[in-house]
């Protein structure tokens, strides 16, 4: 049996201050080391397959990125998946391969900070 995935429209309001200003950030060109603030001293995150592990990690894969591609994020849904888990899509229309995608990234918080993100389908 199939399951449908359901989300909220997005709200800004109401996922985690951190959350929102993740999202808006990984979009507008902010600096990677502003960004990597929003990130826990032991963080994990998963990009496209490839894990990033640590302040250092972090790091690397947000400068690796800045920059990889120009696009634009419209930020469509939401869903809250526990208590420190939360999951929003981004609608990406750019100059990666394939030009659109609905791409949802995975948030696991600690505190006011994002202890774990997956970026993946």
């Amino acid at each position: 049996m199939a399951t449908t995935e359901t989300y909220d429209i997005y709200d800004a309001a109401t996922v985690p201050p951190v959350v929102a200003q993740y999202m808006v950030a990984q979009g507008d060109g902010t600096d990677p080391e502003t960004i990597a603030q929003a990130f826990t001293s032991d963080a994990h995150v998963n990009d496209e397959g490839i894990d990033y592990n640590g302040e250092d990690g972090v790091r690397a894969w947000l400068n690796k990125t800045v920059g990889e591609s120009t696009y634009t994020t419209t930020l469509t849904g939401q869903r809250q998946d526990g208590p420190d888990k939360w999951t929003v899509i981004a609608h990406l229309e750019g100059d990666f391969p394939g030009g659109v995608v609905d791409l949802p990234f995975r948030f696991t918080l600690r505190g006011d900070k994002i202890a774990k993100l997956i970026i993946a389908f």
